[in-house]
């Protein structure tokens, strides 16, 4: 019999909001007497102010949600996840205008959803190994608590990269794993290839996380990593591998949807979905149909690919569900009406998921990945970066709609960030994908070389393009490198198609590596305030939904 060995958190940040109450007088009569009383009597502007009132409310509705918060241990019957990779404090701050515009407003006042939740804290994005990291070594941190190095799955940080070898003894246990022995329904969404590295950190180990499948590991030139397993069998063999490492009985993963088809097929044209974009659709070397397999494992659940399929689930009767999408990547929200076969937003899957999972009374475990966030600004756009981030928050309150934050932790943050700022002096409610127009002014400010320049922009990557109306960000790869200052008077800076200047020419833009937030509601939600490392985020989970305590009894029986 194993024994999970983790360490919970034995004591726990009690986070005390105490708001002053202020009683504003401005009667002139008691003015002498509150002088004499020696009491503060604010002006008239403060009793006016909007900002002033607004503030005085967000702390009356501080008091309030932190003293409905749970801190008990095991308070959550539920835990929701939800990733925003990529989704660094820029990229929130300029969605919430973004998405503030669109709404009518100016813009900064607005807030997406999870800019409402009670908590919020920051977390430490560094790789054990790296300064600025990758998205393998912070999920893996964030759902093992453990960090790790740049490029590895599930495993610690004594594995070495590409040593299929270094993985043996070696392997984490994710919260999703732990979730699964507890009992509870679990599940997995993104908007990413499901093997990518964030969702697959969820439930792989694997020593690099290109293994993506059989065809990426070159087996016949690296005959020694023919023991290691990739990623999408991985995931198609969880519940068995699960039981094996353990000894426990499982029923596995109930929902895992996203994009990543060509993975899970043969390299072979007759086994080609409806919606191929490649003459060969699959990769996969070994003439295994890991889908075939998936629905021979699993004759009561779903297998859907496209928008058809997806609406015909009927979530109070499915028991498991599988979709892949798309052969690679989901399409980005702002494209998605052009998937040949019809695609779900992340909205929709969150609550197709969330519907089927809520059938265990038992709980469940969701993550939630927005990945194409990070597919933006890598490639230099922002609008697609952006109106992915609105989606996320859009999935984000669907999720609040249909829980309860009395028995379900979410937690929402970002792997990692970008490169990606917001500069200059534009004036209030200047668009945000627009060009710096400064405070009393019409017209487009100008820099010292006499053109003018945009509010956001990227430190290095691909550089300018002007695409026009073009809603997939990917184009911008068959244009060539443009960086450095261009002259975009005539260029409309806010249509889908425009990708930002960059200083540093470079294929792909890169991560950042400073702090991003994490946003929290529920049992638990007070111990993400501070300054975290960022593999506390599973121990939060842990505590919220006493996941170790719950496998454990349950290998113990």
């Amino acid at each position: 019999m194993k024994t999970l060995k983790y360490t919970a958190i034995s004591t726990f940040i009690a986070l005390s909001v105490t708001a002053c109450s202020i009683d504003l007088d401005f009667n002139d009569d008691d003015k002498d007497d509150s002088a004499a009383r020696g009491e503060i009597e604010l002006p008239q502007s403060h009793a006016n102010s909007p900002w002033f009132k607004s503030g005085e409310m967000q702390i009356m509705q501080a008091q309030d949600a932190q003293a409905a918060i749970n801190m008990a241990r095991g308070s959550a019957k539920n835990v929701i996840l939800f990733v925003g990779d990529g989704m660094g404090i820029s990229t929130v701050t300029a969605a919430r205008i973004l998405d503030g515009q669109k709404k009518g407003m100016l813009g900064e006042e607005n807030k997406l959803s999870f800019d409402k939740f009670p908590i919020a804290g920051l977390s430490k994005t560094y790789n054990v190994d790296a300064q600025t990291p990758d998205s393998a070594g912070t999920m893996t941190a964030m759902m093992s608590g453990v960090k790790n190095d740049v490029g590895v799955v599930g495993l610690s940080e004594e594995a070495t990269l590409g040593d299929c070898s270094s993985v043996a003894g070696r392997e984490l246990v994710t919260a999703l794993e732990l979730a699964e022995m507890a009992g509870k329904s679990t599940g997995i969404i993104s908007t990413a290839r499901i093997t990518h590295a964030t969702p697959a950190a969820t439930y792989a180990k694997s020593a690099h996380r290109n293994w993506e499948d059989i065809s990426d590991m070159d087996v016949a030139n690296n005959p020694d990593r023919a023991a290691c397993e990739d990623i999408a069998s991985q995931l198609v063999n969880f519940e068995a591998n699960l039981e094996a490492r353990f000894n426990v009985d499982v029923d596995g993963i109930e929902v895992a949807m996203g994009g990543g088809r060509r993975h899970f097929l043969p390299k072979d044209a007759a086994f080609n979905s409806a919606d191929a974009v490649s003459s060969v659709e699959g990769d996969r070397t070994d003439n295994r149909d890991l889908t075939a397999e998936w629905k021979s494992m699993y004759p009561n659940g779903v297998y859907v690919m496209d928008q058809s399929g997806f609406d015909g689930i009927d979530t109070e009767t499915t028991e498991r569900v599988f979709g892949l999408f798309n052969e690679a990547h989901m399409a980005y929200e702002a494209d998605r009406a052009n998937d040949i076969a019809g695609e779900p937003s992340l909205t929709e899957m969150t609550e197709t998921a969330i519907k089927v999972l809520n059938n265990n009374t038992e709980g469940f475990f969701l993550m939630v990945e927005s990945g194409r966030i990070d597919h933006g600004h890598h490639a230099g756009n922002a609008y697609n970066a952006l109106e992915d981030t609105i989606e996320l928050s859009e999935a984000v309150a669907k999720a609040v709609e249909l829980t309860s934050s009395d028995d379900t932790l979410i937690i929402v943050t970002a792997d990692h960030s970008h490169v990606f700022t917001i500069a200059g002096y534009p004036k209030r409610g200047n668009p945000i994908l627009g060009k710096v127009v400064g405070v009393g002014s019409d017209t487009p400010a100008t820099a010292s070389d006499g053109m003018p320049y945009t509010t956001l922009g990227y430190t290095n990557g691909r550089g300018f393009m002007d695409l026009g109306s073009e809603t997939d960000a990917d184009a911008g790869y068959a244009e060539p490198e443009n960086a450095g200052r261009q002259d975009i008077t005539n260029v409309d800076t806010q249509s889908p198609g425009y990708h930002q200047e960059a200083l540093i020419p470079m294929g792909s833009e890169t991560h950042a590596g400073e702090d991003v937030g994490i946003y929290a509601i529920g049992p638990g939600a007070a111990l993400a305030t501070g300054t975290n490392e960022q593999s506390i985020i599973f121990h939060v989970m842990d505590y919220a939904a006493d996941l170790v305590n719950q496998a454990n009894a349950a290998i113990s029986q």
